[in-house]
């Protein structure tokens, strides 16, 4: 009777996902598959033809290909947010949970402010254009990463809380330095969480369609996701182009999960129960 309970469950959490992802995923494929005429339905009927590599084609070369420069920027923005991210996280997490005192104390409410408080847009723009870095990549990286690195803090204190304190005084005994030590014996340790920093991190940076819409305007700056913009107007919209362009920048997060997602749940896990 228990089996068949649980048998049920997971029939029921199937389901539920399949409703939830699979069928608005085919309403998207289908309709980057259809002409302009027929999209215009937004229904779920098959195509009578299948203009594939027309739309395609149309996506890349819109306005001189700049869904193409998108990825190059998304890309940049990403790994160097993503490198970022987790060498400080993991550095001020080790020294947050290695030391004690009113200076972690108060480190600790200012890591969870930046989870809770909502981020203030206008003086970071001010702040960016009083340092000269307002619509560059490297003020949004900065951007990107002072959003990150607050949640990625916490997933790596969890973690180096089930570190022994004798592995330090192990290495400060053979003469190791504070950054040596971090390097060589603790960050080691941190693969299974760091793992899944880099890949969270690396699909919500990936995916952010706010931060640059706001700090980093123009099209030879554009992401993949203000890309969507380019097919909408005030008076039509082009549904095939569009949804194909969703497809196409969906297939990156996507299979990042398919492949990783055993490695994402092992590490916030492990850091979980270790904590």
């Amino acid at each position: 009777m228990r089996t068949l309970r649980r048998s049920a469950g997971e029939i029921a959490v199937l389901l539920v996902a399949t409703v939830v992802f699979l069928v608005p995923f085919s309403f998207m494929v289908l309709t980057a598959v259809k002409d302009e005429a027929e999209s215009a339905d937004l229904s779920f009927a098959l195509p009578t033809n299948w203009p594939v590599v027309e739309n395609l084609v149309a996506v890349i070369s819109a306005r001189d290909h700049v869904l193409l420069r998108a990825y190059l920027n998304s890309t940049i923005i990403t790994v160097a947010s993503v490198a970022l991210v987790v060498v400080f996280a993991a550095m001020a997490a080790f020294v947050l949970q290695r030391r004690g005192g009113v200076v972690a104390t108060v480190a600790n409410v200012l890591v969870l402010s930046g989870l809770i408080i909502p981020p203030a847009i206008v003086p970071t723009i001010w702040l960016l254009q009083a340092i000269g870095l307002f619509k560059t990549l490297p003020g949004i990286i900065l951007v990107e990463v002072a959003f990150q690195v607050s949640y990625a803090m916490l997933l790596f204190r969890a973690f180096i809380a089930a570190i022994p304190r004798e592995l330090d005084e192990a290495a400060q005994l053979d003469g190791c330095s504070g950054l040596r030590l971090f390097f060589k014996v603790i960050f080691p340790l941190l693969r299974p969480v760091t793992i899944t920093v880099i890949l969270t991190s690396s699909v919500t940076i990936f995916n952010d369609f706010v931060n640059p819409l706001y700090f980093l305007p123009g099209d030879e700056n554009a992401t993949v996701q203000v890309t969507l913009y380019n097919f909408q107007s005030q008076y039509s919209t082009q549904w095939n182009l569009l949804f194909m362009d969703i497809v196409l920048i969906t297939i990156p997060p996507l299979l990042a999960f398919v492949f990783f997602n055993r490695k994402i749940v092992a590490g916030m896990t492990a850091g979980a129960v270790k904590g």
